[in-house]
């Protein structure tokens, strides 16, 4: 089994001996794959390590980048159906065998689609790193002004077989999962620090995965970045980057804040395999009042996930009466969200009609305007919706309407 391993590297003197020490260390090194997005200065040359046939790097000088997750997105690019995806910063030490203990943990959790993650054991570059190490499991810390949550690492309760332990949350330093992780969860390259784990989290829990620490020791982190350039100070303005890293910050902490208080389906957004709601009643955490439960704030393993129904595929087709459409939803319109919501109003599939669509369907004569949508989901869909928005991003009057779901016919036909 292939293991893509994607390292995003902000001018780290740590990325050679993370990648030796990761090589060195595993069962199975001729199957391992690095995707590394190394952003450095123009007087940093490559390293050695860096010329291996196993290595894809994406080349960034220092001034181009935009921050951890715009790294990350440009990791995901360079995979190429490895089965198995981990994500890792360019400063780690690593287990003996860390890659078998890895896929022997998501087989053990008997999960589909399991995601292992944790936040590692520290490491002091200058001196050897501990003969042996506990894992760890997260824990609920703390909510920034905007709400989002964050948290810490303590010592687990280990099981005495060693076997994962459910997880409420995610650890974008250490992150194992299958390879398809890759496309159903694609990082948002808008993103830049701050809340970045936990809408990864909520985002791959709703998509299926299931959240594990590992139940055996598989790596550690350094925590202090004393050793190396941050991107927050080299992105300043005095130093002639066009974006300041606090404006990229500040943009990136309203998206976080804005999908915490109304998640969405989407790319970027939550899946439809579990809801909003469903992760904050699994992780104990309730980001509208801002709460978190005792037992999140201690890391006590969640309760197993109860067994939920298999979703089932959904085909609605819409039919607009052309005449009541606003004339600027029907001239050259930006594009038009479409989307469908349960019976509680929540978004269950969301699926746009964008430019290329809008030009066949306006243009398709002067009968009624009819979209179809596939989409698979254990809620039946109970609205629809049509918004239309023009040229100038300006939204337009919403169109919606009620969806009879109680049939068993493979396709619902809706009229506005």
């Amino acid at each position: 089994m292939t293991i893509f391993i994607s390292i995003a590297a902000y001018r780290d003197p740590e990325l050679v001996p993370t990648i030796k020490d990761c090589l060195a260390r595993a069962r199975w090194p001729d199957r391992l794959r690095f995707g590394i997005c190394w952003q450095h200065g123009l007087d940093e040359a490559p390293p050695p390590t860096l010329d291996s046939g196993r290595m894809r790097v994406i080349d960034v000088p220092w001034a181009a980048s935009r921050g951890a997750c715009w790294a990350r997105a440009q990791c995901m690019s360079l995979y190429d159906g490895e089965d198995w995806f981990l994500q890792l910063d360019s400063h780690h030490r690593f287990a003996q065998d860390w890659d078998a203990t890895l896929i022997d943990q998501a087989a053990r959790s008997g999960s589909a689609l399991p995601l292992l993650t944790a936040y590692a054991p520290a490491y002091d570059p200058a001196v050897p790193v501990p003969a042996s190490e506990r894992p760890t499991v997260m824990r609920f810390d703390r909510f920034t002004p905007e709400g989002i949550a964050l948290c810490q690492f303590g010592p687990v309760a280990e099981k005495p077989d060693g076997a994962p332990i459910r997880a409420r949350f995610l650890s974008a330093h250490l992150l194992f999962a299958p390879g398809q992780f890759v496309s159903d969860v694609p990082y948002d390259p808008d993103l830049y620090f701050i809340g970045e784990e936990i809408s990864l989290a909520i985002r791959a829990f709703t998509h299926g995965y299931d959240l594990y620490h590992p139940g055996q020791h598989v790596a550690w982190h350094e925590y202090t970045r004393k050793h190396r350039s941050k991107h927050w100070d080299d992105h300043r303005a005095e130093r002639g980057v066009a974006t300041p890293w606090h404006a990229r910050d500040a943009a990136s902490l309203d998206k976080v804040r804005r999908f915490l208080a109304t998640p969405e389906v989407g790319r970027f957004g939550c899946g439809t395999a579990r809801s909003f709601a469903d992760y904050e009643a699994y992780s104990g955490i309730s980001f509208r009042r801002r709460h978190a439960s005792r037992a999140a704030r201690r890391g006590d393993e969640p309760e197993p996930l109860p067994v939920r129904a298999a979703a089932r595929d959904w085909t609605v087709r819409v039919s607009l009466d052309r005449a009541a459409l606003p004339d600027a939803a029907l001239r050259h319109p930006l594009f038009w969200y479409v989307g469908f919501h349960d019976g509680q109003g929540n978004e269950i599939a969301r699926d746009d009609a964008g430019r290329a669509e809008m030009h066949a369907l306006l243009n398709g004569g002067d009968g009624p305007i009819r979209i179809e949508r596939r989409f698979a989901s254990t809620r039946p869909p109970a609205r629809w919706t049509v918004w239309p928005v023009d040229r100038r991003g300006q939204w337009l009057d919403r169109i919606d309407g009620a969806i009879d779901a109680a049939s068993d016919h493979p396709v619902i036909e809706v009229t506005a």
